[in-house]
């Protein structure tokens, strides 16, 4: 293929959220959303939703599914709050250390069993405790100790090896891989595998893929067998109970914010390099529900994400005016100057296509 046919074949995205300075739009974050409600109608639109992306973090609820259909979770005791863990892209606060300690002390083994690898804590204040005190980070502040601990579980309950819990060819991947399939409707076949940055195994879908598979959690077919469609509850019931466990609560998380706000009503997670999935449960407005997705093309995750985030949710009637009154600090952002003068804003500018 010539250097000019590949050219042609990148998705256009199309642009999302305008940085001004003075009155200068000075730079534009593009990308591409997808909304499919539960029957898989699409709702909603802009860019290209054919476009192929990585889930990163917003696969966490689907690898856990296998924890807790199979009775893996429930076989160690795991509790709700356990189980929102293995679904989180959390802060490292102590409240997730502890709890990713206890998973590993329910299944009997220890930190040191963990192949997520060791990063500064997402929060600051963990951070600069850490800082005060010269102590190093530990894997289990790893945002994905609660993902990982639930594969060694599920490992453990399967009599897979533990020691290759992480590695393609392990069954917890296989089973992982297969549910990917069954919730996007795309052959496992087609599925790009990467390596994802806690070193297991990362999935590529199209995002009308991702949205897809967010409507069917929050919403599971009945083409699915029961043991999986109590599994999807039991983890969309845990994250909505404990949005502190999927973001944090010392420092203000866009997941933990939007559900404690519209608690009850939406299962939100962000992935990496721009990524973002929400579920809405079946409501008045929406009573199949609804599955969103979207990927900023340059992967903008700090002041991008959280303003298509909101705009895409008020647009769909998701937000009432007190939630989107609560969430408005994400829904833009000043620009400052050095000084601290208002020197210009980042703000969404986009209208989703309906149908």
């Amino acid at each position: 293929m010539s250097e000019q046919d590949s050219q042609q074949n990148i998705p256009e995205p199309v642009p999302l959220v305008e940085v001004t300075r003075g009155s200068i739009t000075e730079s534009r974050h593009r990308g591409h959303i997808a909304v499919l409600d539960g029957d898989g109608h699409v709702v909603a639109h802009l860019g290209r939703p054919e476009t192929v992306t990585y889930l990163r973090s917003s696969a966490k609820p689907f690898q856990a599914i296998p924890l807790v259909a199979t009775g893996a979770a429930d076989r160690f005791g795991f509790t709700a709050a356990e189980i929102a863990l293995a679904c989180a892209s959390h802060n490292g606060e102590p409240l997730h250390v502890e709890t990713a300690a206890s998973m590993l002390r329910k299944i009997g083994l220890d930190q040191s069993a963990l192949k997520c690898g060791v990063h500064e804590p997402f929060s600051a204040e963990v951070v600069r405790r850490l800082r005060e005190s010269g102590e190093p980070a530990n894997v289990l502040q790893n945002n994905c100790s609660g993902k990982h601990a639930g594969m060694l579980a599920l490992a453990l309950h399967l009599g897979a090896p533990t020691e290759t819990y992480d590695q393609p060819d392990n069954p917890v991947q296989l089973m992982i891989g297969r549910t990917i399939e069954q919730f996007s409707d795309v052959p496992l076949e087609d599925i790009a595998v990467g390596i994802d940055g806690c070193g297991a195994p990362v999935f590529g879908v199209t995002v009308q893929a991702m949205a897809r598979m967010y409507a069917r959690l929050v919403l599971p077919p009945e083409s699915l067998d029961e043991e999986t469609r109590e599994a999807c509850r039991r983890i969309v019931s845990a994250m909505n109970t404990y949005p502190e466990m999927i973001g944090g609560g010392l420092t203000e998380r866009l997941d933990t914010e939007i559900m404690r706000t519209v608690r009850g009503r939406l299962v939100s997670k962000v992935g990496a390099e721009g990524v973002y999935t929400a579920g809405v449960l079946p409501c008045k407005e929406w009573p199949r529900g609804l599955g969103l997705a979207f990927k900023i093309e340059d992967g903008e995750d700090r002041r991008a994400r959280p303003t298509v985030v909101i705009e895409a949710l008020r647009q769909l009637g998701v937000l009432t005016d007190g939630a989107y009154e609560a969430l408005k600090p994400y829904a833009s952002f000043v620009v400052r100057n050095h000084r601290g003068d208002h020197v210009g804003e980042v703000r969404a500018e986009f209208e989703l296509i309906k149908g």
